[in-house]
């Protein structure tokens, strides 16, 4: 069965428990499989479109009351669709960062938040991490006044992830956003992990601009992804366009020049709308999510030579786990060496882990019911028995 010549049907999510650290939260939801059906041509939600001609302001479907929504669950007072979460970071990096500009990340940025600041013309300076790989407010603190001191100048925006991609560790907001602002330097948090999966509080952590990301954590189709900011930033972020063309005399209304205009036109957004009730119901129940990656780690942690690198007992469920006192120790005996384990699991019912790693790797149960976390957690012991590997009972 194919989609056309050369185009295999993708059967990962209907034949397999998925684990990959990446797509766990963007499953998407059964509505939005119907409007990626109804809403696939190119400019669909373009059949009402009104003055003043923008995405945020088109009433049916009702996009302009999403963006609203958007906003409200996040608490931040406007939203704005864009397409993935490195579109949030470039419009912002744009918007206040300036050529030869000090700019403070961790040492967990994302690559696309270092090129966004690269494309402003800004000089990145990284905050490093503790021996629990957790980015702290003392940290930052010291990175600012050393930065001032080199620079000349206080940094013209601080990025920080709330969960990181490496570790999925969850890192103190909060109280890190508190001291940037006694330097009066604006935060940006890199919520990709976490809206959509987790409450997410913005104004609650200090957020001056908060940026998600649809296909990684909201059950929507890539690429997408949501930027929020306050009533502070509202006017320069979401600036419209001034420009007038020197012979016809054309003005462009108010498109906003950060977000090109329009961003999402047809199916991402009519995906990501479609599952947001079921979005905003499902982070209500986080604690049973992060419950059942628990159980896994813990099975995990009962072969011998297991060791979680992640904050543990879990505060999110993208995880990092390092096997090679356990795993890598049965793929030098085994004949398919490193890609038994993936192998072991697919047979099981179970992908998403990279192949050939039995090393250090990550994993993300988010999304698996209560039954298919033990499922998952007895398969890893079986395996590890089946391979001769000591683990402990209880």
């Amino acid at each position: 069965m194919n989609c056309g010549e050369g185009i295999d049907t993708r059967l990962i999510e209907e034949l397999f428990i998925n684990l990959d650290p990446i797509q766990a939260g963007g499953r998407l939801s059964a509505d939005a499989m119907k409007a990626v059906l109804a809403y696939g041509d190119g400019y669909s939600v373009c059949d009402n479109c009104e003055k003043p001609f923008r995405l945020d302001c088109i009433k049916k479907p009702p996009l302009a009351r999403f963006h609203d929504e958007l906003a409200k669950f996040l608490n931040m007072d406007i939203a704005r669709l864009v397409p993935g979460a490195r579109r949030g970071f470039q419009a912002v990096a744009d918007t206040v960062v300036g050529k030869g500009d000090p700019v403070l990340l961790t040492a967990f940025s994302h690559y696309t938040e270092f090129l966004s600041v690269e494309q402003a013309g800004g000089v990145p300076h990284e905050v490093p991490a503790n021996d629990a790989n957790i980015i702290t407010a003392d940290a930052v603190a010291s990175r600012i006044e050393e930065v001032t001191r080199s620079a000349g100048k206080t940094p013209a925006l601080l990025y920080v992830e709330e969960v990181d991609y490496q570790y999925g560790n969850l890192h103190p907001v909060q109280d890190i956003a508190r001291v940037a602002h006694q330097y009066d330097i604006p935060v940006l948090c890199n919520g990709a992990y976490t809206i959509g999966i987790m409450p997410v509080d913005g104004k609650d952590i200090g957020a001056d601009f908060l940026v998600g990301s649809g296909h990684k954590s909201m059950a929507a189709p890539a690429p997408s992804g949501v930027l929020a900011t306050t009533s502070e930033w509202a006017d320069t972020l979401f600036r419209t366009t001034q420009v007038k063309g020197d012979i016809t005399g054309r003005t462009f209304g108010v498109k906003e020049v950060e977000m090109m205009g329009c961003t999402l036109m047809g199916v991402t957004s009519m995906g990501m709308m479609a599952s947001f009730p079921h979005v905003r119901e499902r982070v209500k129940q986080y604690d049973q999510h992060l419950s059942r990656c628990n159980r896994i780690v813990d099975a995990l942690c009962s072969i011998e030579g297991t060791q979680v690198m992640s904050e543990y007992p879990r505060k999110h469920p993208l995880t990092r786990m390092n096997t090679t006192g356990s795993f890598d120790k049965a793929a030098k005996t085994n004949k398919k060496k490193g890609f038994f384990l993936i192998s072991a699991l697919r047979e099981r019912g179970i992908t998403g882990i990279i192949a050939g790693s039995t090393k250090v790797w990550k994993f993300n149960p988010y999304g698996i019911t209560e039954e298919q976390a033990r499922y998952v957690a007895d398969m890893f012991l079986e395996i590890a028995r089946e391979e001769g590997l000591p683990v402990k009972s209880g």
